[in-house]
């Protein structure tokens, strides 16, 4: 596809014929524009730099953590976890198991069916 032909197509009907190549020109302006046009216009720049920050940041954090994983006696994680959050690390002897849960106070035999009491004809 031309300038031309892309010009004719630009071109609304009932205004001159050069009509479609000014629109072509506003078109090509445009697009040099936006492609010219600095980042910082658009508000980029302050979000870029804003989560640059945030990268910096966690980039720190995880620095830490890391320094104090490896200064840290080699424990499990869950017993690091659970120190952290103030409860014991102790575990009980795995031999040991829950207590048996108490029995109902009532356990029906078998399946029973709810009585009902409809009112008799007759009394």
């Amino acid at each position: 596809m031309n300038l031309e032909t892309l010009a004719a197509a630009l071109t609304l009907p009932g205004l001159p014929a050069w009509t479609g190549g000014v629109a072509l020109a506003a078109i090509a302006l445009l697009a040099l524009c936006f492609l010219l046009m600095p980042f910082s216009i658009f508000g980029l720049r302050s979000r870029l730099e804003g989560l640059e920050a945030q990268l910096d940041e966690m980039q720190a954090e995880l620095r830490a953590i890391a320094a104090r994983l490896a200064a840290a006696p080699m424990a499990s994680p869950v017993a690091r976890g659970a120190a952290e959050h103030g409860f014991s690390a102790t575990r009980a002897p795995m031999s040991a198991s829950p207590p048996p849960a108490p029995a109902p106070a009532h356990a029906p035999m078998g399946r029973q069916e709810p009585r009902l009491s409809w009112p008799r004809e007759g009394s």
